[in-house]
C-alpha cells in the first residue's frame, strides 16, 4: 500500500509549503493581517453603535471585508502567481521535470502547497479576532465567548473565494510565465469588479445580486446592517441560504475549471523567446535578478572582476577609487544607494502596492461623508493616518527582509563582501532605501488627501494638521 505522504505530490507540497517559510511575505502578511483585526476591533462601528464584537452577525459582516479588501487581488498574487515562474526563471526545470513526477503532481503539488500557506496567512485574521475576545474595553459589548462561529464564516466567506482567485492567478501565472501579467491583471481588479456591481448587478434584485457577487456583500441583514437594532444584529444568526451555498459552488466549479484548463495547457518545456532573455550574459544558472544585479553593477566606474557563472568580465563598483576617508565613504554610500533604489524600482509587487496603500488610504474621505471633529485637515489627516499606518508597517517589514536576503537567495553575497567597503554602507543603504520608498508613500498619500480636501471643497487645508498626524 502507497502511502500518501510519501508520494511526488506530497513531496512537492511540503517542499513549497518550506519555501514559503524561507520568504518573507507570508511573514509580513501575517502582521499585516494580525494588525488588521486589532484595528478593526478598536476603531470600527461596533462600540458606537452597540454591536456585539463577537456576535455572529458581525462576526461575519468582518470576514466579508476582510475578504474583499485585503484577502484579493494583491496579497492572494503575492503568493499564488509566482510558483511555477520561479523554476523557469532560476532555469531548474529540466532537473525537476527529469524527475519521476508527471504534470498533475507537479501543478496540483505547487498550487495547493501555496494555497494551504495562504489559507495560513489569512488565518491570522480570526484567530486574532478570537484571541481579542478576552479583552472588554468600556463602552465594548462582548458576549459569551464563541470558536465555531469564526471557523465557520472564516471557511464559507474567505477560503472558498480565496481559492477562485488563487487558482485563477496560478493558471495566469503558469501559461504566460510573466509575473507581471498576474499582478497587472490584480491591479485592475477592483476597477473592473468595482464597475460590474454598480452597472450590471446593481440593478438586479437581491437574490441575483447575492448569486453573481463572489463576495457576498450583500447577504446578511439589509443595508450591511445599519439601520437595524443593536439588540436584532446581536441576536441574530448568519444562515447559508440557497442562494449563497449556490454562489459558493459556482465559485468551486470555476476554481476547478482553471486548473482543468491549466492542466491541458501547460507545457513543460519553456518558450523559445523566454530561454533567450533569459540567456543573456551567458548565465550557467540564469536568472532575472542576477543579470540585472550584473548589469547594474557593469554600468559603475570600477575594476574588472570575474563573477562566477560568467563568460565575460563584469565591472564592480567601489574598487578602483579610494576606500578611506569620508568622502570616500560617502561615495561609496550613494554608489551602493543607487544600486538599492534601481532594485527596488524593479520589485513586481511594488506597482501593486503603492497604488493600493494610496487607494485604501484615502478611500474614506473620498466617497463617505466627512463630519469634521476640530477642522476638515484634522479629520483628513486622521482618516488617512489610520490605514497608511497599517500599510507602513507591512512595506516596511516585506522590503526590508526582501533587501537583506536578496543577496544571499540569489547567491551573490560573496561577489559583494570581498570588495573593500565597510559594512555599514552595504547595510545601510538597504536601510535607507526603505526608508525613502515609505516617506515617499507618506508624502504621495498625504498629496492625494489635499486633493481630495480641495475637490470636495472643504477648505481651508490646514497643511500643520498633516504634518502632525505624519508626524
Amino acid at each position: 500500500m502507497i502511502n500518501p505522504l510519501q508520494t511526488p505530490f506530497a513531496a512537492i507540497f511540503t517542499n513549497e509549503v518550506l519555501l514559503n517559510l524561507k520568504r518573507v511575505a507570508p511573514y509580513a502578511l501575517m502582521i499585516v493581517f494580525c494588525a488588521t483585526a486589532v484595528m478593526g476591533w478598536t476603531r470600527g462601528p461596533a462600540m458606537a453603535l452597540g454591536w456585539a464584537t463577537n456576535s455572529d452577525f458581525y462576526i461575519a459582516r468582518t470576514l466579508k471585508g476582510f475578504s474583499f479588501l485585503l484577502g484579493p487581488p494583491i496579497f492572494t498574487a503575492v503568493i499564488m502567481g509566482d510558483p511555477v515562474i520561479r523554476d523557469f526563471r532560476l532555469s531548474i526545470d529540466p532537473l525537476l521535470f527529469s524527475k519521476p513526477i508527471n504534470r498533475a503532481q507537479y501543478l496540483f503539488g505547487k498550487f495547493f502547497g501555496n494555497f494551504f500557506v495562504l489559507v495560513c496567512c489569512l488565518a491570522v485574521f480570526p484567530l486574532t479576532l478570537l484571541v481579542l475576545q478576552a479583552f472588554r474595553p468600556p463602552r465594548m459589548v462582548v458576549q459569551q465567548a464563541q470558536v465555531v462561529p469564526y471557523f465557520k464564516h472564516f471557511f464559507f466567506f474567505v477560503v472558498i473565494t480565496q481559492l477562485t482567485l488563487a487558482a485563477f492567478y496560478f493558471t495566469i501565472g503558469a501559461l504566460t510565465r510573466n509575473s507581471k501579467i498576474v499582478y497587472g491583471l490584480a491591479f485592475c481588479f477592483y476597477p473592473i469588479y468595482v464597475s460590474l456591481m454598480l452597472f450590471l448587478v446593481s440593478p438586479l434584485p437581491l437574490r441575483w445580486k447575492i448569486f453573481f457577487d463572489a463576495f457576498l456583500l450583500s447577504s446578511g441583514p439589509s443595508n450591511n446592517g445599519f439601520g437595524n437594532s443593536a439588540e436584532f444584529l446581536n441576536s441574530n444568526v448568519m444562515s447559508y441560504t440557497p442562494d449563497m451555498i449556490v454562489n459558493r459552488l459556482l465559485l468551486i466549479l470555476i476554481a476547478a475549471i482553471c486548473l482543468t484548463v491549466l492542466y491541458f495547457r501547460f507545457q513543460t518545456a519553456e518558450r523559445s523567446a523566454n530561454r533567450e532573455n533569459s540567456s543573456l550574459l551567458r548565465l550557467a544558472i540564469a536568472s532575472e535578478p542576477v543579470v540585472y544585479y550584473a548589469e547594474t553593477f557593469r554600468e559603475r566606474l570600477g575594476a574588472q572582476y570575474e563573477m562566477p557563472g560568467l563568460t565575460e568580465t563584469v565591472t564592480l563598483p567601489f574598487v578602483t577609487r579610494a576606500t578611506k576617508g569620508f568622502r570616500a565613504i560617502l561615495n561609496q554610500l550613494m554608489a551602493a544607494l543607487d544600486v538599492e533604489f534601481r532594485l527596488v524600482l524593479t520589485e513586481r509587487s511594488l506597482l501593486v502596492l503603492m497604488p493600493l496603500a494610496v487607494v485604501l488610504s484615502i478611500f474614506d474621505v473620498a466617497f463617505f461623508r466627512v463630519v469634521p471633529e476640530v477642522s476638515y485637515s484634522v479629520t483628513y489627516a486622521t482618516g488617512t493616518a489610520n490605514v497608511l499606518l497599517l500599510f507602513l508597517l507591512g512595506i516596511t517589514v516585506f522590503f526590508t527582509g526582501e533587501a537583506m536576503h536578496r543577496d544571499r537567495e540569489l547567491r551573490i553575497q560573496h561577489v559583494l563582501w570581498v570588495m573593500p567597503v565597510p559594512n555599514n554602507v552595504l547595510l545601510l543603504s538597504k536601510f535607507l532605501a526603505t526608508l525613502v520608498l515609505t516617506l515617499f508613500l507618506i508624502l504621495l498619500v498625504g498629496f492625494t488627501s489635499i486633493v481630495i480636501q480641495v475637490l470636495r471643497d472643504h477648505t481651508p487645508v490646514d497643511l500643520s494638521a498633516y504634518l502632525g498626524r505624519t508626524a
